[in-house]
Parts: C-alpha cells; structure tokens; sequence
C-alpha cells in the first residue's frame, strides 16, 4: 500500500480493512463460513482501495518496506480469491487474514519514503516485476504450510481436509515457484543492466545487503527447481528449501529496508 499520508481516509480504510481481517481471522475454525468469507473479500477489497488511493491519491507516493509486504499481502488475497472461485470449498487459512490485518496496521505506523520526481518512468515497472515475486513465492509459502500440516494431520488420523486435493495443490505450489523464479530473474536482470537508467548513478547496483540476499535467494530457487525436476524433490525436502530461499527473499529488500529506515533512521 503505497500512502501518500495518513489522512482520515486512509486511516479510516486501514481500521476498517484491519477489523475486517481480523474477522475473517477468528471466524475461519467455525462450521458456518459464510462471515468469515464476507469479511475476508471485504477485506480484501478494502486494502484494493487503500493500494489504489496510495497510488492515484493525488499527492506524492510514498514506499517502504511495509508498503511492499501491504501489497505482498494484497496479491496473496488475490490468488487466494480466484482460487476460491474455482475451488469453493477451498479454506482461508487464518494466518493469512492475520497477516493481511498486521500489514495494514503496520503501513499506518511506517508509510514509507516520499518518491523522488526524477527517478526513471520504468521503476514502477521494475518494482511491479520484484513486488509480483514476493507475492508468488508468499502465496507458494502459504501452500506448503497448508500441505504440512494437512498431512500432518491425516497422519494423525484428524481431518486434513483443505478444500483442494493434496496433490493439486502441490502441483500449484511448485507453478507458483516457477513464476516466480522467472518473474525474480527479470527483476534482477533489471537491476544489474539498467539500475543506473531505473535509480540514478547515486542509487545505482550496489554489492549490499539486498543486492547479496536477492542472488542467494535466486540461487536457492534455482536448485529447488533443478532438485525437484532432476531428483523429484518433494515434501518436506521441497518444503524446507522453499522456506529458506523465501527467507532470503525477504531479508533481501523488506528486510534491508526495515533496517535503514526503522533501525538506522536512515533513507535510500
């Protein structure tokens, strides 16, 4: 969610995004889901506007690490609605609801940098490419959860029932991935060749803490594919490096971010 400021529209949608959330939340263990269903699309909705008042708001955008795990998390809610569409008896998992109400929160109280008026018109671009990724390699995240501990509970003769076949859902996890490693190597395509025409010469590539995290993460992508297509990895093999790679991933923007501005006190 790209704020332009907290003003009483935005603080208004952000509250009322949030409780909608945290109805969807707390409502996901009950047999009825018709309300928990009402207050996620809600919801959802609602944090679509805030990401749209931040973008064509009228003053100038601001942009952080809260407001790329906002959007992060606004992508995730919608794969998760159109598959939902598709597959009706597909459960929320209510950590998702309560992530998507803690980003919304949390952009209010860190809305981020104002954007400089001569960066490049194709940043956008190139944010859309690495912010597209962060959310495909979070929705594949949140797959594997699920998968675990459905099949943690079959073994454990307990319903493990999710909605959508295990094996469906695997199959989606692993496309998941394979777009997002593509969509992750154009962005750092991007960054290497064009950062000086993206950023300025002052903010061009840099051997940082995010430039080292997003290679490792895309190596760590990379063998994952290659030991699932050579080696068939699967399970909790798979799972295990899918969470280390997304790990990375997030320390390599979010989390240097988080510490420039919150840590350091610092700007780009």
């Amino acid at each position: 969610m790209i704020l332009p400021s907290a003003s009483p529209l935005t603080l208004t949608l952000s509250l009322a995004a949030s409780v909608a959330y945290a109805v969807s939340a707390t409502g996901t263990s009950r047999a009825n889901q018709t309300l928990p269903r009402v207050a996620v699309w809600l919801a959802w909705s609602l944090h679509g506007l805030l990401i749209a008042w931040g973008l064509w708001g009228g003053a100038r955008p601001l942009f952080g690490f809260a407001p790329a795990l906002s959007i992060t998390a606004w992508l995730v809610g919608l794969v998760y609605a159109i598959e939902n569409f598709v597959f009706p008896k597909l459960k929320t998992p209510w950590v998702l609801s309560g992530a998507g109400a803690a980003v919304v929160l949390l952009t209010l109280l860190f809305p981020g940098e104002p954007l400089s008026p001569n960066l490049s018109a194709w940043l956008p671009l190139h944010w859309a490419l690495g912010l597209a990724s962060y959310g495909l390699f979070a929705v594949a995240v949140v797959h594997a959860w699920m998968m675990t501990r459905a099949e943690a509970r079959i073994r454990s003769a307990a319903d493990g029932f999710t909605g959508m076949p295990l094996l469906t859902m695997e199959r989606l996890t692993f496309r998941f991935v394979n777009v997002g490693f593509i969509l992750l190597t154009a962005t750092l395509i991007a960054g290497f060749f064009f950062g000086n025409f993206l950023y300025g010469t002052a903010h061009a590539l840099k051997w940082d803490h995010k430039t080292i995290f997003s290679i490792l993460s895309w190596l760590t992508f990379g063998v994952l594919l290659i030991g699932r297509a050579r080696f068939g990895w699967r399970g909790r093999k798979a799972v295990r490096v899918l969470y280390f790679g997304s790990g990375l991933l997030l320390l390599a923007y979010v989390g240097s971010r988080f510490v420039l501005e919150v840590v350091l006190g610092r700007s780009l």
